[in-house]
């Protein structure tokens, strides 16, 4: 197999963070290599499905809150240079038992971050969208600044972007071996050999395999996205209809506007059984109609209707759901990205400038201290 000894960087995976890292790499000067072993924009990982909720009320942790205003102002520049459409800001609707602790940590976030919201009861929720049925006891956190992203959309743009800067994308090729070698990396592949000075491990669902030096302490979940065609799409279009995520009965369900002829979407959150990219079961289950059916029917009665589509995509887990952002600590040539825990996407292009940042100076000026991996026994 031929080498190559042309790339600063290989950047092994083209989903989300690696187009994203790719982007910004080649927009300062070092545009890299970039492996992905299927087609751009494929459905086998974590980034596809046609909508992300994208939001700045951060009940995970308000430490994300600083990263999102970053991440914001990025996708408006991506916006910008791209002529591309990204951010579409209908908003977002939290809705659950005030005592619930996602409920309490979005309304810390927006108190201690001071982000545009309103707090509404039950009744206020019905009375503006009369699609959702919130329990009586329930409020509802409304953020203006949310809404939802396109996955496929953003992953092209930032990869059409990476390349317009000089970045070279190689798809269907799968890395088979990647080794740190006295002059820098080594990466081995179906098609041919390469060496690079650094690497990027944005693997996805991948990751565990290809840092599997490092026993990550990562759980790849099945989740599943279904679509709905209600008899009457009005109520479930953008602006009458706004990004959601309920907390009930020890679950979360999002839902995300129509667009076009799609359907409105709706899904459980973090309920997947535990697999592998290879043994995932890619087809819906009448236990996975069943589930969501029985939230619509009590809770979004005029979209149980029969489901249109149904996707299934993988969350890569951590033990606290925080992402993993670092240097490997064994070689500091070697950057990792992962473990996005089914809430990432929305940081993509900031992620992207990040893994840029540690890549070229070694270290980055973000707030990310949280997301080491020294968190974990590494």
């Amino acid at each position: 197999m031929p080498t190559h000894r042309h790339y600063n960087t290989i950047i092994l995976g083209a989903g989300t963070m690696g187009a994203a890292a790719a982007y910004h790499l080649a927009r300062r000067n070092s545009p890299p290599l970039v492996l992905e072993q299927f087609e751009l924009c494929h459905d086998r990982g974590s980034s596809h499905g046609r909508s992300r909720v994208i939001r700045k009320a951060y009940f995970e942790d308000p430490r994300y809150v600083p990263l999102l205003h970053a991440a914001y102002e990025n996708w408006r520049e991506l916006e910008r240079e791209s002529g591309q459409k990204l951010l579409h800001l209908v908003g977002c609707l939290n809705i659950g038992p005030p005592d619930h602790v996602a409920i309490k940590g979005v309304i810390e976030s927006v108190r201690r971050h001071n982000l545009p919201h309103e707090l509404l009861t039950a009744a206020e929720i019905k009375k503006r969208w009369p699609i959702f049925n919130a329990n009586e006891f329930d409020v509802g956190l409304y953020e203006p600044d949310g809404g939802f992203v396109v996955p496929e959309v953003c992953i092209r743009t930032h990869a059409n972007l990476a390349t317009k800067h000089g970045a070279t994308i190689h798809t269907d090729e799968q890395v088979l071996e990647w080794s740190v070698t006295l002059t820098g990396v080594l990466v081995k592949t179906t098609t041919a050999t390469y060496e690079s000075e650094k690497l990027i491990l944005t693997a996805g669902p991948w990751l565990p395999q290809i840092a599997a030096d490092l026993n990550l302490p990562l759980k790849v979940e099945r989740q599943v996205q279904t679509w709905f065609m209600p008899k009457n799409p009005a109520p479930f279009t953008a602006p009458n209809m706004p990004s959601f995520i309920h907390f009930v009965e020890g679950d979360a369900y999002y839902g995300i506007p129509m667009r076009e002829n799609e359907g409105v979407k709706v899904a459980r959150h973090h309920a997947g059984e535990i697999t592998t990219p290879e043994t995932v079961n890619r087809s819906l289950t009448p236990a996975d109609e069943s589930n969501v059916r029985a939230y619509t029917a009590k809770y979004l009665p005029a979209a149980n209707v029969p489901i249109i589509d149904a996707k299934i995509c993988l969350y890569t887990n951590t033990p606290d759901d925080h992402f993993i952002i670092d240097r490997h600590p064994q070689h500091e040539n070697v950057v990792i990205a992962g473990g996005f825990s089914g809430h990432g996407f929305k940081f993509a292009p900031i992620v992207g400038s990040i893994l840029a940042d540690l890549t070229l100076d070694g270290r980055t000026r973000r707030p990310i201290d949280f997301l080491s991996l020294n968190r974990f026994s590494v």
